[in-house]
C-alpha cells in the first residue's frame, strides 16, 4: 500500500508506520473487502494524494475531512473535494458560498480543490478509504492513527501552520496541536445540518491569508483553478 505514497518526505517520516500491528491489521482489513468483491473509494492511485500533492515541507494549512465520498467517482484522495466532472457536494458548495462572502471569489464550475493542494493546503480526511454507498464503513480500522501521526509530526516538526477545523470531530482530532506555535480556526461544519450555526460568517480564508502574511509567509490564492 505504501507503493502509492510517492513523496519521498511524507515516505520517510512515515517509515516506521507501515511496521506497525495497526497498520497490518488495516491492510489485512482492506485485502479482505476488495476479495469479498467489495467496492472502495477512493482508487488506490488517490489513496494518498492529499500527501503526494502537498510535501511536507510545502504544507502552511490543513483542512481536515472526516471520510471519503462515499459515492462513484467523487473521492480522488483530498477532504471535501470531488473530481472535475462531478456535481459538487452539498458541504463543498457551502464551502464555495463563503468563500465568496469571504474573498468575493466566485464559485467555481467544479468542486476539485487540486489548487489549494499544491499552494499547501493539505486536505487530510480522518480515515482515507471507505466502502462504496455506506459513509463511515472504515471508520475505527486504523486509519484515525495513521492520519493521527501525520498531525503529530506536522505540529512537532513545523510552525506557523493554519488548522481550518469544521465541526466537532476535527477538532477533537487536532486538541494536541500548539496553539503557541501554530493558528487554530474553528467553526461548525459546512454541512447543511449546522452551517448556519456559525460556519457562515467565520471568514476562514481571509483570516488564514492574513496569518500567513504576518509571519511572512505567501498567502493562499483560494481561487480554484
Amino acid at each position: 500500500m505504501n507503493d502509492f505514497l510517492e513523496d519521498k518526505t511524507w515516505k520517510k517520516l512515515l517509515a516506521d508506520q507501515w511496521e506497525q500491528p495497526y497498520m497490518k491489521e488495516l491492510q489485512s482489513f482492506l485485502v479482505r473487502e476488495k476479495a469479498l468483491g467489495k467496492v472502495l473509494y477512493p482508487k488506490e492511485k488517490d489513496l494518498f494524494s492529499a500527501l503526494n500533492l502537498t510535501p511536507f515541507d510545502r504544507v502552511k494549512v490543513v483542512i481536515i475531512g472526516q471520510d471519503p465520498y462515499h459515492g462513484p467517482n467523487q473521492a480522488h484522495g483530498l477532504s471535501f473535494s470531488v473530481q472535475d466532472g462531478v456535481k459538487t457536494p452539498p458541504s463543498l458548495k457551502n464551502i464555495f458560498k463563503e468563500l465568496e462572502d469571504d474573498l468575493k471569489i466566485l464559485s467555481p464550475s467544479h468542486g476539485c480543490l487540486n489548487s489549494w493542494a499544491s499552494q499547501g493546503v493539505l486536505l487530510l480526511n480522518n480515515v482515507l478509504t471507505v466502502e462504496a454507498g455506506i459513509a463511515a464503513a472504515h471508520s475505527g480500522k486504523g486509519w484515525e492513527i495513521f492520519t493521527d501521526q501525520i498531525i503529530k509530526l506536522l505540529n512537532e516538526q513545523k510552525e506557523n501552520l493554519v488548522f481550518i477545523l469544521w465541526g466537532s470531530p476535527a477538532q477533537k482530532k487536532a486538541a494536541k496541536v500548539d496553539t503557541q506555535k501554530h493558528f487554530i480556526i474553528q467553526s461548525p461544519h459546512p454541512s447543511p445540518l449546522s452551517s448556519y450555526r456559525g460556519f457562515f460568517g467565520s471568514k476562514p480564508f481571509s483570516k488564514t491569508n492574513h496569518y500567513l502574511v504576518s509571519k511572512g509567509l505567501a498567502p493562499i490564492s483560494w481561487e480554484i483553478k
